[in-house]
């Protein structure tokens, strides 16, 4: 109780919440993205809605590090914020879009590559080829997300996130009108399948986009934040951008590629199973993608605190998301729990067996319910570390955590032959032990140590 009395601040809980929930609305928006082209491509059959999942992971994987890295702009920002070096912030928008220039040539190389992935890994004929097509069209695109994630990390670290909500907003109120009619050939456009899906998602990125440069060369904030004078090449930010954000971004690469990995084992058992983590991880998605953006909230509010250097907001901070994001994933725990079967139902076809695809996704989401609070205390626990600039902890205990679970998984998968059921248990666990570790990382408090900080601060 005195815990409670002593780090319950209503100012920081009002704060965080107003910073938050734009962004979990935000990042909500990609999962509705994500979650409409699962679902109309469940209408056409389950082999196009288990393409959806596997070439969408696949391409996350091809340029999450260059999001993981782009995406610091968030703490960077915030931390230039908090210290009043408001001249600083539009800077940090400068170098991120000329290291995403930059990364255009790593980009298509890694596309040529991953798109013949699928077939090395075993995929059905047909399944494999929806995927590939699906992936290259989204990789046309992933510069344009990737300048997305420059400004709204941006923005986000300002303080402006019910900015950031507008503009997804917009791009997803474009998106599923485009979608439906790209997919089915409505509205006078031809019938495109997949394809349709992932140039829809392309254009109403494009729009968000636009909306976000329009923001940012508008007339109050180009004259409070000097914005005119920050197209420039800055060494000093350059180097704390990359030194603290490619911890990031390294961490987010290969915890990726570790998930798709498995993933993509998982799916080699066949359609059956592969739909049943295309429909697990479509409900899992809608409690996530919400917890990153309470997760953007926390980046954004530790970054500025620790740049003012006011250690005791922090901890306000701190209780204030743990009993956000702990209420928010209980409730979709008991919700995912009881109503596992009829979640399930929802993506049933129109045609075709589903029997087999009801019984395993109704025992995996027994486990999703079960993990989504660990789920939570990941993201927020995540969040201010990054926030504090702990960067290079967080890469080595969560690869590490990851590449040794990826292992097991290939034991109980391929070696062990145990059966998709033992493999999605083994998965469980995996995010319940970083959950654990996270946690002893924060309540052990040496990323709060004057030292550390005044590192993280130095140019």
């Amino acid at each position: 109780m005195r815990a409670v009395t002593r780090h319950y601040n209503r100012e920081t809980f009002s704060e965080l919440f107003k910073l938050a929930v734009p962004m979990v609305v935000s990042q909500g928006t990609f999962a509705v993205m994500i979650f409409t082209d699962r679902l109309f491509m469940s209408r056409i059959d389950p082999t196009h809605m288990a393409a959806a999942l596997g070439g969408g992971v696949a391409l996350f994987f091809s340029f999450c590090f260059f999001s993981g890295l782009f995406g610091y702009a968030n703490a960077l920002s915030a931390q230039y914020f908090g210290a009043r070096e408001w001249f600083k912030c539009p800077k940090v928008v400068s170098q991120g879009l000329i290291m995403t220039i930059g990364c255009l040539p790593v980009l298509a190389f890694i596309g040529y590559f991953v798109a013949d992935l699928f077939v090395s890994m075993g995929h059905e004929p047909q399944l494999a080829e929806l995927e590939r097509t699906y992936y290259l069209w989204l990789m046309v695109g992933s510069p344009i997300s990737l300048a997305k994630v420059v400004f709204s990390s941006y923005f986000a670290g300002i303080g402006r996130t019910k900015l950031v909500m507008i503009c997804d907003l917009c791009g997803l109120v474009l998106n599923i009108p485009l979608c439906y009619a790209m997919v089915f050939g409505v509205a006078g456009f031809p019938e495109m399948g997949i394809a349709g899906a992932a140039l829809s998602t392309i254009l109403s990125t494009l729009f968000a986009l636009l909306l976000f440069v329009g923001c940012f060369f508008a007339r109050e904030h180009r004259q409070t934040f000097r914005v005119m004078e920050s197209f420039v090449f800055d060494l000093g930010i350059m180097r704390r951008f990359i030194r603290l954000g490619l911890p990031a971004g390294t961490e987010l690469f290969l915890n990726v590629a570790a998930f798709n990995l498995f993933l993509l084992m998982f799916q080699g058992y066949g359609i059956t199973e592969a739909a049943s983590a295309a429909i697990v991880f479509n409900w899992d998605i809608l409690c996530f993608v919400p917890m990153i953006g309470l997760n953007i909230g926390v980046v954004s509010l530790i970054g500025r605190f620790v740049g003012a250097r006011d250690m005791n907001r922090t901890n306000e901070v701190i209780f204030a998301a743990f009993v956000m994001g702990l209420g928010y994933s209980g409730l979709i725990a008991i919700i995912y729990s009881v109503f596992r079967f009829q979640l399930v139902g929802f993506f049933e076809p129109p045609q075709g067996e589903f029997e087999d695809i009801l019984a395993l996704a109704g025992y995996m989401m027994i486990g999703l319910s079960s993990y989504v609070m660990a789920d939570a205390t990941i993201q927020v626990a995540g969040g201010v570390l990054r926030g504090a600039g702990d960067t290079k902890w967080l890469m080595y205990a969560s690869t590490t955590t990851h590449w040794v679970a990826l292992a097991v998984q290939y034991y109980v998968i391929k070696v062990a032959e145990w059966g998709p059921r033992a493999s999605w248990v083994a998965f469980v666990a995996l995010l319940f032990a970083i959950a654990l570790l996270f946690s002893w990382r924060l309540w052990g408090g040496r990323w709060r140590e004057e030292e550390r900080l005044l590192a993280v601060m130095a140019e």
